[in-house]
């Protein structure tokens, strides 16, 4: 049987990477396409074509695998983004080569490369983002609020002014990144955070208390959009999902590290007349400070700029530099239509802020998140009143955070296995749900200490859907600048959820919490709503870009394609991951 004739242009931004097929649903084909019946054979079709015919004279020598892997062995493509990185002044552009071919091999060990570079010293800078603005929990654990005359209720003033904080910096902050680099704004951030952090071991008192929780969420905020968007810089859309995972991994390796070093710190009480709180915050922000100026050092603008004078050879041989970059274009073009150090025009923020499909997205990250935030806020504190001491209260943590490491490496590799992002992501508010009901309905809830403490870690041990979020909003903007913003905005909805979340258990609710918990039974609900929502809607505008896009003649893509100032998601030529 003969292959069917390769189509002109690929879905823009559904790349999927050197020969990886992207996934159904991410398929711009329509039912009655004519490749319909050979999509088991070649793979998913991304393409919006379907003439037999091709307005660019590619070589018939060119397979229908081939463009999949290279959409730049079209010639009109391939001058179309060489065109875009030039007037973008692309850092990367003097690498593009759309003839330039490597053997698997080669890919594997340069992933593997830019795994031990780029991604693991990520996790060491999330690493330090998580000690400083999670210590707080140990802090609690050795009556940290009792030594400065507060109650739970500032605690969770404190919380709120921190996320809030936190929320405001957000967009400012990938502003800020995008115009000076993530490699020089990153650094500047976890130096001044970790100062704010030591300085938390002259506590006072609530004041005191208050203002380091702001200067930290402002300093904090951003971080993680800012990491994200360093890291696309070297991976393809879909090996940032599993990248990010290890990312969050961290989130859970930093508690159980730190609850190792609580025990230990917490121990120090009463040497120098200093609560054993005090000493955590100092020797925890000390290494951040480590870790922030080792960073100016550890990360490069881009895959071309690894080269410096205290790294003279570099990350990459000059053929390892044309793999990286070109293997990320021809997953991504758009990864390559601004500068690295290219501030967002007010126009363009303006463009995403508007971007109505994108808030699907938003709206998870507002909800998904909320059922688990209040239960782990109150952990430490929950183990205290169920008599645990001090010291053990920091170990019987780990357990939940172990596991949780587990759940989330296996949600995030099931999402690339099957391909499926919102039904994947949705099982975390599936595994919250029966929890947050025993935590409504069962009566032994507190009265019984080791049914209360088992109830709690398996509810703190959900698969977190984070990752693939992150990477599906990233997916979606389809353009470097929408890129930047949404993945602010995004985590500002996140931020704005954990704010709510602040206000879920209150004083007058405790130890139980038995209205708190019929709020959280509620959210949950409304989160696998919002998810099931979601996925319906790009269902219906991915129906409704293919009804407008096969309505034009083949000569009309090639223009439309050629002369478009339409970016992102809103060109008529790409179509919604979901």
């Amino acid at each position: 049987m003969s292959q069917p004739p390769p189509p002109p242009y690929r879905d823009w931004g559904s790349g999927s990477g050197s020969g990886t097929p992207n996934p159904a649903a991410d398929s711009p084909m329509s039912a009655s396409s004519p490749y319909a019946a050979d999509e088991k054979k070649y793979g998913t079709v991304t393409t919006t074509s379907s003439s037999s015919s091709s307005a660019s004279d590619l070589s018939e020598a060119s397979s229908y695998s081939d463009l999949k892997q290279n959409p730049f062995l079209d010639p009109v493509v391939a001058e179309h983004w060489r065109k875009v990185y030039d007037e973008a002044d692309y850092e990367c552009r003097g690498a593009f080569d759309p003839t330039v071919t490597w053997t698997e091999e080669e890919e594997k060990a340069i992933v593997r490369k830019v795994d031990f570079r780029a991604c693991a010293w990520a996790m060491v800078m999330f690493f330090a983002l998580q000690v400083d603005r999670g210590n707080l929990a140990q802090a609690l654990a050795d009556n940290m609020l009792d030594d400065l005359g507060l109650n739970t209720n500032d605690y969770n003033y404190g919380n709120v002014i921190f996320l809030v904080s936190f929320l405001c910096a957000e967009l400012p902050s990938q502003l800020l990144s995008k115009k000076l680099g993530p490699d020089r704004w990153i650094p500047i951030q976890i130096v001044l955070w970790s100062v704010v952090a030591i300085s938390q071991c002259s506590l006072n008192g609530r004041g005191s208390f208050f203002a380091t929780r702001c200067l930290l969420g402002l300093i904090e905020g951003g971080f993680i959009p800012d990491i994200v968007l360093w890291l696309s810089y070297f991976y393809t859309s879909r090996e940032l999902p599993i990248r990010l995972s290890y990312f969050w991994t961290t989130l859970s390796s930093t508690s159980i590290i730190t609850s190792l070093m609580a025990f230990g710190l917490l121990r120090m009480r009463g040497i120098n007349g200093w609560a054993g709180w005090q000493w955590m915050f100092l020797v925890e922000g000390l290494i951040t400070l480590c870790i922030g100026l080792a960073s100016f050092f550890m990360m490069p603008a881009s895959a071309v700029q690894t080269k410096t004078w205290f790294r003279p050879n570099g990350w990459f041989t000059d053929r390892e530099v044309s793999i990286v970059v070109n293997r990320v274009l021809r997953d991504d073009p758009s990864k390559g239509d601004m500068h690295n150090r290219e501030a967002i025009t007010p126009k363009r923020l303006w463009e995403t802020l508007k971007d109505y499909d994108l808030w699907p997205l938003y709206a998870i990250g507002l909800v998904a998140y909320i059922p688990h935030t209040p239960p782990s806020y109150y952990l430490t504190l929950t183990l205290r009143k169920l008599g645990f001491s001090p010291f053990n209260t920091t170990l019987l943590v780990i357990p939940s955070s172990v596991v949780h490491i587990i759940t989330l490496l296996l949600l995030t590799r099931l999402s690339d296995m099957l391909q499926e992002r919102t039904f994947v992501a949705m099982l975390q508010s599936i595994w919250t749900l029966p929890c947050i009901l025993a935590l409504k309905f069962w009566p032994g809830l507190i009265d019984n200490q080791w049914g209360t403490y088992a109830l709690m870690s398996v509810l703190l041990s959900y698969p977190y859907c984070h990752a693939i979020l992150v990477a599906w909003t990233s997916k979606n903007a389809n353009n470097v600048g929408a890129r930047t913003v949404s993945a602010a905005l995004y985590n500002m909805s996140v931020q704005l959820g954990n704010v709510i979340a602040n206000f879920i258990y209150l004083d007058y609710d405790k130890p139980y919490y038995r209205d708190g918990n019929t709020k959280l039974v509620v959210i949950n609900l409304l989160a696998i709503g919002v998810f099931l929502g979601t996925k319906a809607y790009y269902v219906w505008r991915n129906k409704q870009k293919d009804k407008v896009w096969n309505a034009l003649t083949e000569e009309q893509k090639v223009e439309y394609i050629k002369t478009t100032k339409v970016q992102g998601s809103r060109r008529l030529d790409f179509r919604f991951s979901h």
